[in-house]
C-alpha cells in the first residue's frame, strides 16, 4: 500500500493489540501516532526500537482539540500562575459512545487513568495526593451518543488562606474532537521520516498527547 505513517486508534485497554500493530510497523518501517493510552513512545524501550530503526513515533494517548484533559491543565496552569494553592480537584466524563461503552470493564482502564492524570498534575505547582485527585470516565449513558460531557470542579486557597473553588461543564461531540490534533502530529511525523528522525519525537508528544 506504501502507507508511511500508522495511527493507532484501537480501543481503551488494547494492550497486546496494540503491541502486535507496533511490531507491524517496525517490521514495515513505517512511522507511527499512538492515539490511544498503551504507553509505546513514552516506554523507553519502545522508544529506543523505533530510534534504532530511524522511524518516528509520536504519543502517546492524543489529546483533543478542546476537551477535558486540556481545559483542566489550562485552569490548573492558571491557578498555578496566579498562586492559588489547589487543594483538590475532579474530572467525571460520561458519553454514550462505543469508547465510554468500552470503558464500562474498569480493568481496561489503568493506563487511561493513569495518562489523564498525571497530565493533569504535571500542570500543577505542587502534587496532589492521590485521595485528593480523580480524573477518569465514570459513565456510560447511551442516549448521549457522542456527546461527552465533562465536569469539572478545583478547590484552592487564596492569598491569606481565603478559600475558593471553580465549577465546569463541557460539552462536545467527542468522535472528531482529536482530529484536528491527530492531523498535525501526522505531519510533524511525515517531516521526521523525510528528515530521517527515529524514536519519540518529544516536541510534539508533549504537545499533542496527554502522556508525553
Amino acid at each position: 500500500s506504501r502507507a508511511e505513517i500508522l495511527v493507532n486508534f484501537l480501543p481503551v485497554g488494547s494492550l497486546q493489540a496494540t503491541e502486535f500493530y507496533m511490531e507491524c510497523a517496525l517490521a514495515a518501517r513505517i512511522g507511527v501516532v499512538n492515539c490511544m493510552p498503551v504507553f509505546i513512545a513514552s516506554n523507553p524501550a519502545w522508544a529506543k526500537r523505533f530510534s534504532d530503526r530511524r522511524l518516528p513515533i509520536v504519543g502517546d494517548d492524543i489529546k483533543a482539540q478542546v476537551g477535558a484533559t486540556i481545559v483542566h491543565r489550562t485552569l490548573s496552569n492558571l491557578f498555578s500562575q496566579r498562586g492559588v494553592k489547589v487543594e483538590r480537584t475532579y474530572q467525571l466524563n460520561t458519553g454514550g459512545n462505543t469508547d465510554f461503552m468500552n470503558m464500562l470493564d474498569r480493568g481496561r482502564l489503568q493506563s487511561k487513568k493513569e495518562s489523564k492524570t498525571e497530565a493533569v498534575q504535571s500542570a500543577l505547582s505542587e502534587r496532589l495526593a492521590d485521595e485528593n485527585i480523580l480524573i477518569g470516565p465514570s459513565e456510560y449513558v447511551p442516549w448521549q451518543k457522542d456527546n461527552k460531557l465533562c465536569f469539572l470542579r478545583m478547590e484552592g486557597n487564596l492569598w491569606g488562606n481565603v478559600p475558593m473553588n471553580i465549577e465546569l461543564r463541557l460539552s462536545v461531540e467527542d468522535s472528531p474532537n482529536s482530529a484536528a490534533v491527530v492531523m498535525d502530529a501526522i505531519r510533524c511525523c511525515k517531516v521526521a521520516l523525510e528528515r530521517g528522525e527515529g524514536g519519540a519525537l518529544i516536541g510534539p508528544s508533549a504537545y499533542f498527547c496527554k502522556h508525553p
